[in-house]
């Protein structure tokens, strides 16, 4: 029902009561008038009950109307009370539905009947609702990126480079990273592939180790002589390093793997190490190079971003698809995804509404607080109104009745 029908609703019976006490006033008046040219004794049992109808029906018109209005446009004390006491309606009105409707015990029934898992899986399950999710959040994230500053945004993460940079002790992470290195025997590896180039290049040289031993020897001492050294050089030479290759438990690995332990920790404990790897830090990162790199980082990102959201088919999209996809078959038959979402979600609504219950008071207050007074009286006069007109009508038909038993009493008993 409409505001309008409410209004004709609540004039019907206004007019009914009305029609009611004007009816007991022309009784009243008919058997004022009968009763001096007829002494008949009923006259007077009529006249009573009229005249008691009508005082009645005045007394709850008076009652009635003192809620929304001044009676007859009169400022009597204690009356147009809704308007009067709007602010205090508001709060006590508030107070009343946080305290019976919001509270723990009142809630907990209806928080434990959500089950928004199943209904959220259905959803996502249709490849409508994917398109859609994705196209609006697609728009979202363009809208943002398109927003936000470069420039603000350039800074910020030049200022966090920045931070992070000036944490950082880089003889630490390259020591502590050799260190990592060693533990992991990765170094062999490395001696293994060493080993076997040093192997390789001495004998695929063995004629400019010959030069170098004639080069050094005395003019003396035959070629043949030279030459046989230089070989015993290169064989010496290549049948070492060919065993460093193939023995992993070589003399010469332990000892290297020593000389990287403890360059390693010199690397991460001397001060002119972390000197030296400052400078290069501080070379490398001036504030101009930071705010290039950041630029340059946030540029890629930006189109990057950018080029995956706009185009229909991307990587990012196709990605997000198949994980939309997963997430609603999971929520559709995974019983214990199910049980964890719609429990973080009945604990959530629990906790955010039992936190807030005074803002809903509080909204609640204000609203009532902020209509005008004459709106709210009529608005709770079109709600209720209709049935108080019943108390004007019941205020006739029993204050008739209280006359009618007084009359009585006073005729046959005093």
């Amino acid at each position: 029902m409409n505001d309008a029908q409410k209004k004709i609703q609540l004039r019907n019976y206004k007019m009914f009561a009305t029609g009611l006490f004007v009816l007991m006033a022309l009784v009243f008046i008919l058997m004022t008038i009968l009763e001096k040219k007829n002494p008949a004794h009923w006259i007077g049992y009529i006249r009573a009950f009229s005249e008691a109808a009508m005082v009645g029906a005045l007394a709850d018109w008076f009652a009635v109307t003192a809620l929304f209005h001044y009676p007859l446009g009169i400022r009597i004390p204690h009356t147009n009370l809704i308007e009067n006491s709007k602010e205090r309606i508001g709060d006590n009105l508030g107070n009343f539905v946080v305290e019976n409707f919001l509270s723990p015990e009142n809630i907990r029934p209806y928080i434990q009947k959500i089950k928004i898992s199943n209904f959220v899986g259905d959803w996502l399950a249709k490849k409508n609702s994917q398109e859609n999710l994705m196209r609006e959040l697609s728009n979202i994230i363009l809208d943002i990126l398109n927003k936000l500053d470069d420039k603000e945004v350039v800074n910020f993460i030049g200022k966090k480079a920045k931070e992070m940079t000036d944490d950082v002790k880089i003889n630490q992470i390259i020591g502590n990273g050799l260190h990592y290195i060693l533990d992991k025997e990765d170094h062999q590896r490395f001696i293994t592939n060493l080993s076997k180039q040093i192997k390789e290049y001495v004998l695929n040289n063995q004629d400019m180790v010959k030069e170098r031993v004639k080069s050094e020897s005395y003019f003396l001492i035959p070629k043949f002589v030279d030459d046989s050294i230089a070989d015993k050089i290169t064989n010496g030479l290549s049948k070492y390093f060919e065993e460093v290759e193939l023995n992993e438990d070589h003399s010469l690995r332990k000892e290297i793997t020593d000389k990287l332990y403890s360059f390693s920790k010199e690397i991460q404990t001397e001060e002119k190490w972390m000197q030296e790897f400052a400078t290069i830090k501080n070379d490398f990162l001036t504030s101009d190079k930071i705010t290039q790199y950041s630029l340059d980082i946030w540029n890629s990102i930006k189109k990057s971003l950018s080029k995956e959201l706009e185009e229909e088919h991307s990587a990012l999209k196709n990605y997000i698809q198949k994980n939309l996809s997963e997430l609603s078959q999971n929520l559709q038959t995974d019983e214990n995804f199910q049980n964890k979402i719609d429990g973080w979600v009945r604990a959530t609504a629990y906790k955010y509404i039992l936190k807030n219950t005074h803002q809903f008071g509080g909204l609640i207050s204000s609203t009532v607080g902020n209509w005008e007074g004459k709106e709210l009286s009529a608005k709770l006069e079109l709600e209720v109104g209709k049935d108080l007109q019943f108390i004007r009508v019941n205020g006739t038909i029993v204050g008739g009745l209280v006359g009618l038993i007084i009359y009585t009493v006073t005729e046959f008993f005093i």
